[in-house]
């Protein structure tokens, strides 16, 4: 049986934490696809509903607000919820800024969830 040296466990380990980093890459959830909430031309569909006991909205833009190019605004018991498209399709809000959701209903729940009940406080934007 050959002699474990310092240049063997070292290769070993090297070769162990490359084969790790490429299980986890492999690992990475696919970009958000869209869902039943989009139209055929990609732009989200407007919704009103309650969900756990708020009522969440969401409709397409005109000027103003709080929205980056999608021209889409998203509202919890009628505050505005700051929502943004990312380049790969998910949607972020301020709320869960950090957990990209498939379409602007989806980061209004998460909103909702994340909120325990607190209510939506404006976003300024300064």
């Amino acid at each position: 049986m050959p002699e474990l040296t310092r240049r063997r466990a070292l290769g070993a380990a090297a070769a162990l934490t490359a084969a790790a980093g490429a299980a986890a890459v492999t690992a990475t959830p696919a970009t958000a696809a869209p869902t039943p909430d989009h139209h055929h031309g990609g732009q989200p569909e407007s919704f009103d509903e309650v969900y756990r006991g708020r009522r969440i909205q969401g409709r397409p833009a005109t000027g103003g607000g709080h929205h980056h190019g999608a021209g889409y605004a998203v509202f919890i018991d009628g505050v505005e919820l700051h929502v943004m498209q990312n380049a790969d399709g998910s949607w972020i809000s301020v709320v869960s800024h950090y957990d990209p959701v498939a379409t602007p209903r989806a980061a209004a729940r998460a909103a909702v969830v994340e909120l325990q009940g607190a209510p939506l406080v404006p976003f300024n934007g300064n």
